[in-house]
């Protein structure tokens, strides 16, 4: 069993996105099967289009985001859920005006990130 507030877990940069933190919530030492993490993105922040072996569940926080799914762009904002099958292409821009936050739970399984390039 493990307690703590999300506020003091430390927020590392996110290496290829850009105003984007994210959070281990729940690492894969503390849950044998799944990983929490929490991203923060900055309005204008974001991620490049990218790929991941493992799929991801999210659950909006707060904020709004555009956020590319395979062929289709969605936008979400705080109360949304969204599911993204391992391996199709995804990537995220904050619109502002506050701060896009969302929890992302992925398995703890290898995961390949691929970003996708002259997309």
């Amino acid at each position: 069993v493990s307690h703590r507030s999300a506020n003091e877990v430390p927020a590392e940069p996110v290496r290829s996105g850009s105003g984007t933190v994210r959070q281990v919530l729940i690492g894969p030492d503390e849950g044998p099967n799944f990983s929490m993490r929490r991203f923060t993105m900055e309005p204008g922040g974001g991620m490049p289009k990218h790929t991941n072996t493992v799929e991801h569940e999210q659950y909006v926080l707060g904020g709004a985001a555009r956020i590319g799914l395979g062929d289709e762009v969605i936008e979400v904002s705080r109360g949304d859920v969204i599911f993204i099958p391992g391996g199709v292409p995804h990537w995220y821009e904050s619109l502002g005006p506050e701060d896009f936050e969302f929890l992302c739970v992925v398995p703890n399984s290898p995961d390949e990130i691929r970003i996708v390039e002259g997309e």
